[in-house]
């Protein structure tokens, strides 16, 4: 990343509550794959810093990157924070542990990820986190389901809605479950 990207400083927008606006995806294709993310999308929605504010309905999208794989169930929210971007980032790490993900090989099967998309406009890249997620505008099954609850939102001057149009759901094999 360039030295001006890591210069930007994480600060939420001025909601008059110093709260921060992030965007997230759920995903997982172990196990009950819907019910793991609905797990995930209760207990962010009862966590005491963090306030659910929307969540799309659940899609079966095909597998991404890593190819030979069942299919997976993928979903995003909204949700309000003051958690600085890498204690949200952390809190969202415990919450894969306690649903039973363990790391293994990048794109294979999982149980649950919860990646941050967006946090306000903060742009952020540390070895940890990268903000917005370096690969939302390539992927479909992020962006049909965060079209659906957040069409205007603007992620890098481009909105969710814009960049959402460029797939065919159909065609990518994103089917809503719910």
């Amino acid at each position: 990343m360039t030295d001006a990207r890591r210069a930007v400083r994480p600060r939420p927008a001025n909601r008059g509550d110093g709260r921060a606006r992030v965007l997230f995806s759920f995903g997982g294709n172990v196990g009950d794959s819907a019910a793991t993310v609905r797990q995930a999308l209760m207990a962010i929605g009862e966590a005491p810093d963090v306030e659910l504010v929307a969540a799309s309905r659940l899609y079966q999208t095909p597998p991404w990157g890593k190819t030979d794989q069942a299919p997976f169930v993928n979903a995003c929210a909204i949700a309000l924070t003051r958690l600085a971007p890498e204690a949200l980032l952390d809190r969202m790490k415990q919450l894969e542990t306690a649903l039973g993900r363990v790391p293994t090989e990048r794109w294979g099967p999982r149980v649950i990820d919860i990646d941050i998309l967006a946090y306000d406009d903060v742009v952020l890249s540390t070895d940890r986190l990268t903000l917005p997620h370096p690969e939302l505008f390539n992927r479909a099954f992020v962006l049909v389901p965060l079209a659906e609850i957040a069409p205007d939102q603007t992620i890098l001057g481009v909105r969710v809605a814009d960049a959402a149009a460029r797939f065919d759901p159909k065609a990518e094999g994103i089917v809503p479950l719910d």
